[in-house]
Parts: structure tokens; C-alpha cells; sequence
């Protein structure tokens, strides 16, 4: 049965046709996401803590894939609510899928530290931003190999489901985060056709926010999975108890709906069942979203541009008093950062050891990348592109392999070569 809610402009690639298959374009987009390195690295990539120094909390796939069932859900319960919808004009599950497992392959080791530190180095070199390196390995690296670099080719609709910022590193003053590198103005370009975002929306949240309802959905996904289960695990690991909780909320400015979640919370954490409790909230947070029909530049060209999803304010202010709870107890706790000092000096380390040996050099005296990134290296014309290379390189790395190549580098009793094959 043929879905017309999308047209041959949504599935349309950015490079060459793909071969006729017997699954549908976004279900292709799924299947290669799941078969990457990239994707399998997530396993061992730091969500709250470190990677595997517990295993029970949740890490990068994990994350991904709750992310991804909460966003399928979604479509489902839309399709079969929603007045707009019906069996044959429906949001894609297959692509809405692809696209939450994808968004956030690009995001380095050690987590939101390791990515501000990415940035901080790379600063003079086009910065480094967690979206944009999922965009540049989607359309450019996820398939390199010993040879040569290549991305997915994706479809128009998977691409644009996961462009969350349309605003360029050099349109920004002093940019910290949510923007894309320059260069990535040619997947712009390809995903509104003939419209210029970059020109006709105003820069700033305004642009950025003019997504489709795809990449919405997979928004609204992620902020229920962290949100929830951040303070899941942030309770199960002792950084979240019931007093901590009482006195935090002292000092804020809570609604009684928000108040009363608390002690629903309380009461779960009393009966041992703080699970299944904020599980349960999931489906209600599912149920908490409608459609409301969008006019803008886009709408007349695809339908993915032809409505909004809206969320209830009560889900969303519960939502939002969770990220916070987790931010001030877990993230902002001196044992985290603690351990993100020591990622954000290993990283750098790592990169300036990288750079030194190198950048304004056709001839490496000493080989500390793979044949192929050096190749790469030699192949790069600019100093930005080389630096960029060790970038993806080390934004690659999980939580132990950086580990691994610090201690190598500069440490004097460990020896270890077997992961260098």
C-alpha cells in the first residue's frame, strides 16, 4: 500500500539513484545506519557515565535505541489518533526510526565534555558540534575505509530528519554550540531545493527551529528518553536520593503539577519501583502530542513541512523539571566532573600530540594515524581540512580506545599493540 504523504522529492538521494531494492528508501536508511561501525561505537560511548564502569546505566546505543522505539511509538499512535492521518498518509515509522538512531552518532567520547573540548580545540579550524559531525558522517564518512571516504547517500527526508541547526559556525559571533560547519551549506542546499534557509528565516532559534515533522518527532523522543531515564539512572547510582531531591526542589519555582510528579517519584523510590514508574510515563508522554497544520515556504513542496507537532504543556514542564533535576544532581556533581576533567585533558592531548605531528608537514617522520587517515592527510590541500580529518579521527574514538591511545602516547608502562591492527 503506497503512503502519499511522500513524493519522489522526499526520497530522492544526494548523490547517485540507488539500485531498485524490495525495501522502501527510508527502510534502506535505517538498515545502513544499523550495520556502520559508527553506529556499533555508541555501545561504548559515554550517556551519563563513563562507558563501562557500570553495566547497568545506559550509554550512547542504548540511549539511541530508546530513542528510536519512543519515535516509532509515536508515528503509530499519530497515524491512528490523529484527523490528519490515515492507512495511506502517514508519518514514515521506518524513516522516523532511522533517523533517531542516528542522531547522535557524531557525538565524541566522553560525552558532552568530550564534545565541548572538540570544540574548544577546533575553535580556528570551524569548531566541532555533535549535529553537524552526524551530518558530516552521514553525507561524506561513515563508509571510509582503508582507501577511500564515503558516505550513506541519503534520502532527502532522513537528511533533513536529522538537520536540526541550519545556522553556519561562521554566521555566529562567538558560537558554543547548535550550528553546522560552513562547508555543510551544500546539504542546505540539497534539502530545501531552491529555498535558502540560511536567507529567508532569520538566524537564531527561528532557523533553527523550522524543522520538519520528522526531525520534531525524533526532538520531542530524545527529551523523553533523557529526561526520564537520566534520572533513572542518576537514582540507581546513588546520585539521586530523596533528600538531594527535597532540597533541590526547595530552590526552585515548581508548579504543583510538577510537585506532585515529585511525590509520585518519592513514593517509587520508597517501593523500589522508580523503573516502572517513570517508564510508565513514557506512553503518557507519547499520548501527549497532536499535529496542528503549518504554513511556511516549505508546506506546498513536501507534506513534511505541512504540520507541527505540538506537546502538552503539562508533559513538557514535567519533562523540562526532569533535565533539570538530572543537570543539578548528576551533571553539574563533582564526581562527573571530576572524570570530564580527565577526558577533556586526555582529548587534548590526543589532538595536540595529532596536530604537532602532521599539520605544515608533507612528510610524516612519525606514523601515529592509520594509513589511511595519513593519506587523507596528504590528499587535503588546507591546513583546516587536515586538522578536520584528526577531528573525525578522535570524535570517532570511543570512551576506551581514547583512553587506550593516551596511555600509548604517554605512557611509559603501557605497551599494549593489539588494538592497532
Amino acid at each position: 500500500m503506497t503512503n502519499t504523504f511522500y513524493t519522489d522529492f522526499d526520497t530522492q538521494c544526494r548523490e547517485e539513484e540507488r539500485k531498485h531494492d524490495y525495501r522502501t528508501p527510508f527502510e534502506q536508511d535505517r538498515d545502513r545506519i544499523i550495520h556502520t561501525a559508527s553506529f556499533r561505537r555508541l555501545q561504548a560511548k559515554t550517556q551519563v557515565f563513563l562507558s563501562g564502569e557500570y553495566d547497568f546505566y545506559r550509554t550512547r546505543l542504548t540511549h539511541s535505541l530508546e530513542v528510536a522505539q519512543i519515535g516509532r511509538a509515536i508515528c503509530t499512535y499519530l497515524q491512528r489518533k490523529s484527523e490528519f492521518f490515515n492507512e495511506t498518509f502517514f508519518v514514515d515509522a521506518n524513516l522516523v526510526e532511522a533517523i533517531c538512531l542516528s542522531h547522535d552518532l557524531g557525538h565524541p567520547p566522553f560525552g558532552h565534555a568530550g564534545e565541548r573540548t572538540l570544540h574548544d580545540v577546533m575553535k580556528p579550524f570551524g569548531g566541532f558540534e555533535g549535529n553537524a559531525q552526524t551530518l558530516r558522517l552521514l553525507t561524506e564518512t561513515i563508509y571510509s575505509d582503508k582507501v577511500s571516504r564515503k558516505g550513506m547517500n541519503p534520502t532527502r527526508a532522513f537528511l533533513d530528519g536529522v538537520l536540526k541547526y541550519k545556522t553556519m559556525y561562521g554566521e555566529l559571533e562567538n558560537p558554543k554550540n547548535h550550528f553546522i560547519y560552513n562547508e555543510q551549506k551544500q546539504s542546505l542546499n540539497f534539502v530545501f531545493e531552491g529555498y535558502d534557509v540560511t536567507k529567508e528565516i532569520a538566524a537564531g532559534n527561528k532557523r533553527d527551529n523550522f524543522r520538519s515533522i520528522e526531525c520534531q518527532i525524533m526532538d520531542w523522543s530524545d527529551d523523553v528518553a533523557y529526561s526520564l531515564n537520566d534520572v533513572a539512572d542518576g537514582i540507581h547510582s546513588g546520585f539521586i536520593t530523596k533528600s538531594k531531591i527535597e532540597q533541590w526542589a526547595e530552590k526552585q519555582l515548581l508548579n504543583d503539577d510538577q510537585k506532585e510528579s515529585l511525590k509520585k517519584l518519592y513514593a517509587a523510590m520508597d517501593n523500589g519501583n522508580v523503573e516502572r514508574h517513570l517508564s510508565g510515563k513514557i506512553g503518557k508522554y507519547i499520548e501527549s502530542v497532536t499535529l496542528e497544520e503549518a504554513n511556511n515556504p516549505m508546506s506546498g513542496k513536501t507534506n513534511r513541512y505541512r504540520f507541527d507537532l505540538l506537546i502538552d504543556e503539562k508533559a513538557k514542564q514535567e519533562s523540562k523539571m526532569f533535565k533539570q533535576l538530572s543537570l543539578d544532581l548528576v551533571f553539574l556533581s563533582p564526581q562527573l566532573h571530576q572524570v570530564e576533567r580527565k577526558g577533556d585533558y586526555l582529548l587534548k592531548k590526543i589532538f595536540d600530540t595529532f596536530k604537532e605531528a602532521y599539520i605544515n608537514t608533507d612528510t610524516f617522520s612519525t606514523h601515529l594515524l592509520p594509513p589511511y587517515v595519513e593519506q587523507n592527510m596528504k590528499n587535503a590541500s588546507q591546513v583546516d581540512q587536515r586538522v578536520r580529518l584528526i577531528c573525525d579521527y578522535i570524535a570517532g574514538m570511543t570512551d576506551g580506545f581514547a583512553i587506550r591511545t593516551y596511555k600509548r602516547l604517554f605512557d611509559p608502562d603501557f605497551g599494549s599493540l593489539v588494538d592497532l591492527i
